[in-house]
């Protein structure tokens, strides 16, 4: 694909992100995303077969803007992920429209799971080091516990969208992890793990 052909695309998704951010799979019209992308339909069509390939596309591409670490470091740099991520779905338009489309009854998600998944791997990743450094509890599963922690971060930034506008979300994920750390790290570790709301990655 040459570089026309890739702004263009990319063009498309910002585009769509912000349409879907604002109005949710079922409201975004194809028209309004082709007219804040500034592109003709046969473009979009040379791309995407469809609003829903363009919706699974934001989907998987929501964390295209994030410096996330390279390398995972263990159960500190798992929560300062977490506070990072609630501070770009305050601002962070394909990021939000990616987490709002994985939520919505309306949209693809309900037959692709993909995007939770690479979350989850992501997240486990930095579990398999915490194991590896003597921090999780033994009778605690990385895998599941990943699993756990998607599902919880997306119940909190649910609740926190439609009470505050993300507004109170670091907030919201520091009181989530007071009560998950105790059960997944081991007594050595936990006193060290600090939750804050303002701590968290710079990705920006």
């Amino acid at each position: 694909m040459n570089q026309r052909a890739l702004r263009t695309r990319a063009a498309i998704i910002r585009a769509a992100a912000e349409v879907f951010d604002e109005s949710g799979y079922r409201g975004a019209g194809i028209n309004r995303i082709l007219a804040r992308a500034k592109v003709t339909s046969g473009a979009m069509y040379f791309h995407f077969a469809s609003k829903e390939e363009l919706a699974r596309a934001v989907m998987l591409e929501q964390a295209s803007d994030l410096k996330l670490p390279e390398d995972p470091q263990g159960l500190q740099q798992l929560v300062d992920i977490t506070f990072a991520l609630a501070r770009e779905l305050q601002h962070n338009t394909l990021l939000r429209a990616g987490v709002r489309l994985a939520v919505d009854p309306g949209g693809p998600a309900l037959q692709d799971d993909s995007a939770y998944g690479w979350w989850a791997d992501r997240f486990r990743g930095e579990l398999v080091v915490a194991r590896h450094e003597g921090e999780l509890r033994p009778d605690t599963d990385e895998s599941e516990f990943a699993e756990v922690l998607v599902s919880a971060f997306t119940g909190t930034q649910l609740k926190s969208q439609i009470s505050a506008g993300w507004a109170d979300l670091p907030d919201r994920i520091a009181s989530l992890w007071r009560y998950l750390l105790p059960g997944i790290a081991s007594p050595e570790a936990l006193p060290g793990i600090l939750v804050e709301s303002e701590r968290g990655l710079r990705w920006r």
